[in-house]
């Protein structure tokens, strides 16, 4: 069962090549935008009307090789008891390529009785996965691993169609090669179950031993969100698995096809059918996943609205809920900080993935005469070369959706309203080769905390820039925020840096690291508005969601 009553962890991750203290945490999480800024044009070419001469070839090499999904206008399948299966449904959702708004895929809202489906033959599977040995479980992940990384190449590139974000380059493991290996990351953790697994034992008295064993809960379930397509499902699947649980996984209407590439290898790597099922569709099949008595825990990751609905609904029938919210994170560049490093680190961590992660840098607190930066900042943010995914030197793609640009518009043109000052405007830009693309340049707004574009989380390559002037004013505004994912400072000061460590209220902190994402031997520990449950995502802490402890008295004969 979850824990009540535990502290909130916190998660802090130092860099110390611009930090000069004895401590050294990996920074996985830095995008090489930082590495790769120049005096480049934004992107000119010809316009077209279908898949670039790039992305078709990939996008055809996917339909012709995956079971699961399509990308040349294909339906997508639900994945039910370890068999492919053309759903009955009345609706359906179209993915297209948000560069081009070409139709990849045709997604079905799943029938309740598909969904119905999906969950007795998840609860069939449990009952002889419990019981199968860890060790037999454990090596089904290894598989699991190896396959994946003899699949990058392929998931990416259906990320990249699908989501938008960048191909980038393998060794460089950033956007769609990067989602992946978070995910990746996980699954190798997993692998160490036989370890993080094992129960307690203590003898109370002479003829008594006391035993606690971790046992799995049964049929769980994974809402995943369009953001991270791979990373998202990886975080539950080999979790839910290795623990003795069988899973049913709804990824993003949006963009499923990282997520059936997925399950397609788990299947390949022997895992039993029933034990991973995926369903698809919108708030009905949300609201199956809340409703239904044989699920007994949720991990969800998205926005405000549909996490709480989701926490809400699912505690009420009785389920543990985990449930990763919204974020706000904010940067503080203090006057003696490396001031390219800095500069570099913000534009990468803002802008990245086209501001569409939970963990990005959307607020930069310039403190004292840091604040004279501001003009560099955006003059390096201006070169940053924003078009399709797969083009050489793309820094970031498209939006997700015509939806989420009028969004992301909308709240730019708030900061105009509101007196705010657009230091650099990407409402408008335009990509010659791509015209039909949910592209917004990047754009930089200095404006003042009550504001509605520092308030929301905007979701888009927006970095709004807010002035204090001191550590202390700077400290407050972070902790005035109502939202708790993550923050960062930039400082040589290792007095000022502990200060900082100190005194916020944030879960997540790095220290000369822009994006302090912990590696999955540590847990998730976004907090405040951002998180709502009591275990986080990965590490130990989720053989809490997925199981718990059963103490067992034992009477040993005389």
């Amino acid at each position: 069962m979850f824990v009540p009553h535990v502290t909130p962890a916190r998660v802090t991750l130092i860099h110390r090549a611009a930090l000069k203290l004895r401590i050294l945490l990996p920074s996985m999480y830095v995008s090489s935008l930082s590495r790769r800024l120049s005096a480049r044009a934004l992107s000119t070419s010809a316009p077209r009307l279908a898949l670039s001469a790039a992305a078709l070839p990939k996008a055809e090499r996917i339909s012709a090789e995956w079971k699961g999904t399509s990308a040349t206008g294909g339906t997508t399948k639900n994945f039910i008891a370890g068999e492919w299966l053309e759903s009955k449904a009345s609706e359906w959702i179209d993915v297209v390529d948000p560069s081009t708004q070409t139709l990849l895929t045709r997604v079905p809202h799943t029938t309740s009785d598909e969904f119905a489906q999906a969950v007795d033959a998840a609860a069939h599977a449990f009952k002889t996965w419990q019981k199968t040995s860890v060790l037999s479980r454990q090596r089904i992940v290894l598989n699991l691993q190896q396959l994946l990384r003899e699949n990058t190449d392929a998931i990416a590139s259906s990320i990249v169609l699908e989501q938008g974000k960048t191909i980038a380059d393998i060794e460089q493991n950033i956007d769609a090669h990067g989602d992946l290996l978070r995910g990746l990351q996980v699954v190798e953790t997993a692998i160490g179950i036989t370890s993080t697994l094992m129960g307690e034992k203590l003898e109370v008295s002479k003829d008594m031993d006391t035993f606690v064993r971790k046992v799995p809960l049964g049929v769980c379930a994974s809402i995943a969100p369009f953001n991270f397509p791979a990373m998202i499902p990886l975080w539950t699947i080999p979790m839910a698995a290795v623990t003795g649980n069988t899973l049913i996984l709804k990824p993003s209407e949006r963009d499923p096809g990282a997520a059936m590439m997925i399950a397609e290898l788990c299947q390949r790597a022997g895992l039993p059918p029933g034990v991973l099922n995926v369903v698809h569709g919108g708030v009905n099949t949300v609201n199956a996943i809340c409703d239904h008595p044989e699920i007994k825990a949720i991990s969800f990751v998205g926005g405000d609205r549909a996490g709480k609905h989701i926490y809400e609904r699912g505690t009420q029938n009785g389920k543990r809920v985990q449930a990763n919210l919204g974020a706000k994170n904010h940067a503080v560049v203090m006057p003696d900080a490396n001031k390219n490093f800095a500069l570099n680190s913000i534009i990468g961590a803002a802008f990245g993935a086209a501001g569409q992660r939970c963990m990005a840098i959307s607020v930069a607190i310039l403190v004292g005469d840091a604040q004279s930066w501001l003009p560099e900042l955006f003059e390096r943010a201006k070169k940053l070369k924003v078009t399709g995914g797969f083009e050489d030197g793309a820094d970031l793609g498209p939006l997700i959706s015509p939806v989420a640009k009028q969004r992301v518009v909308g709240l730019i043109s708030s900061a105009d309203e509101e007196g705010g000052q657009i230091l650099l405007d990407g409402r408008n830009l335009r990509v010659p080769a791509y015209p039909d693309g949910n592209f917004v340049g990047p754009t930089v707004i200095e404006a003042s905390t009550s504001m509605k574009c520092y308030k929301e989380e905007i979701f888009g390559p927006v970095l709004v820039v807010i002035r204090a002037s001191s550590l202390d004013d700077a400290i407050d505004i972070i902790n005035g925020n109502k939202y708790g994912n993550g923050t960062a400072i930039f400082t040589q000061s290792g007095a000022t840096a502990r200060k900082f460590e100190n005194s916020v209220n944030i879960g997540q902190i790095g220290i000369n690291v822009p994006i302090p994402v912990p590696l999955p031997m540590f847990s998730w520990s976004g907090n405040k508005a951002s998180f709502l449950g009591d275990v986080g995502f990965y590490g130990k802490r989720p053989q809490q969601a997925f199981g718990g402890p059963r103490m067992r008295l034992a009477t040993v004969p005389l």
